[in-house]
C-alpha cells in the first residue's frame, strides 16, 4: 500500500506547456512520482470564459484526486487566476497554483519596486500577477504585457531564431523605457525563450520563471507537511487529445518523456 508521502504529485495545465512545471518539479524533488494532465482537447484556456476556465480546471483537479495524488499543481497561469480559490476549498489535499510564488520572488527580487509581467491576453486580463505583486507591497508599480506569439514559437521550436529576436523586441520594447528590473514570465511556454528575452531585456533585468518558482514552493509545502517522498519517482503523461507532433514537441518542454501516453475523457 502507498503511503501518503508516496502517493504521486498531480500536475494539470490547458496543454503542454505545463510540462516546464513538471520539468522544474522533477529537477527539485527527483524522488517525487509525477501523474501529469494535459487538457490539450480544449486548449487554450485564456481565451475561454472564466465560468469555462472554472469547469474544466474542476474536471482536471477531479481526474487527478482520482489517481490518489497528495497534492495538485495547477501549472496554467490562467487556471491559477481564476480557478485556484475553488480548487482550495474544494480539495482537501493541497492545491497551489503557479502566481503566488512568482509574485513572492518577483517582490523579494525587484529593487526598485518595479516588476514586469508577461503572458497570455487571459492571465494578463485577470490582473492575477498584478494583485499578487501589491498584496505583498502596495508600493510595487507592476506593467503588464500580452505577448500570445510567443507561445506558438515555443511549441514550433524556434526559440532562438531572427523570427523569435523580431518578437521579443516588439514586444518588450515598452519595458525598457518603463524601468523595471524584474520581468515574470507569466506563461509555462515563455522559459523555452528565456535566453533570447534575456537578452533582449539586458543584464539589469531579473527574469523570475514561475515553474522554478513553483517547484521550490511545492518543495517547501511537502516539507512542512512531512510529505517528502524517498523514492524512487515515477511519471505519467496523460492527455485529453493527442495531438500531431505531441511527442516533438512534448520533448521541447519537458526532456525525455514517457514512452507511454495516454489519451483520457474528462
Amino acid at each position: 500500500m502507498i503511503s501518503d508521502k508516496d502517493a504521486p504529485i498531480g500536475i494539470f495545465d490547458s496543454g503542454i506547456g505545463g510540462l516546464t512545471v513538471a520539468r522544474a518539479i522533477g529537477y527539485t524533488l527527483p524522488n517525487e512520482s509525477l501523474i501529469y494532465l494535459g487538457d490539450t482537447a480544449r486548449v487554450p484556456y485564456g481565451t475561454k470564459s472564466a465560468e469555462t476556465i472554472l469547469r474544466y480546471s474542476m474536471e482536471c483537479a477531479d481526474f487527478l484526486v482520482q489517481k490518489r495524488v497528495k497534492a495538485v499543481v495547477v501549472a496554467c497561469n490562467t487556471a491559477s487566476a481564476y480557478a485556484l480559490c475553488d480548487l482550495q476549498k474544494k480539495f482537501k489535499i493541497p492545491v497551489i497554483g503557479v502566481i503566488e510564488p512568482g509574485a513572492r520572488a518577483a517582490a523579494r527580487a525587484s529593487k526598485m519596486k518595479s516588476v514586469g509581467v508577461i503572458g497570455t491576453w487571459g492571465t494578463i486580463s485577470s490582473n492575477a500577477y498584478g494583485k499578487a505583486l501589491t498584496s505583498i507591497d502596495e508600493e510595487i508599480s507592476v506593467i503588464s504585457k500580452a505577448c500570445p506569439l510567443f507561445v506558438s514559437l515555443a511549441e514550433e521550436g524556434w526559440t532562438d531564431n531572427e523570427v523569435a529576436r523580431a518578437a521579443a523586441e516588439r514586444y518588450l520594447a515598452g519595458f525598457k523605457s518603463e524601468s523595471i528590473d524584474v520581468l515574470i514570465l507569466a506563461c509555462t511556454h515563455y522559459p523555452l525563450l528565456k535566453d533570447v528575452i534575456a537578452g533582449c531585456m539586458g543584464d539589469n533585468v531579473m527574469l523570475v520563471d514561475s515553474a522554478e518558482t513553483t517547484a521550490n514552493s511545492l518543495e517547501d509545502l511537502l516539507r512542512e507537511k512531512g510529505l517528502v517522498s524517498s523514492g524512487p519517482g515515477s511519471r505519467e503523461i496523460y492527455v485529453t487529445d493527442l495531438p500531431a507532433k505531441f511527442e516533438t514537441m512534448a520533448k521541447r518542454f519537458l526532456g525525455p518523456i514517457p514512452s507511454c501516453v495516454t489519451r483520457v475523457d474528462l
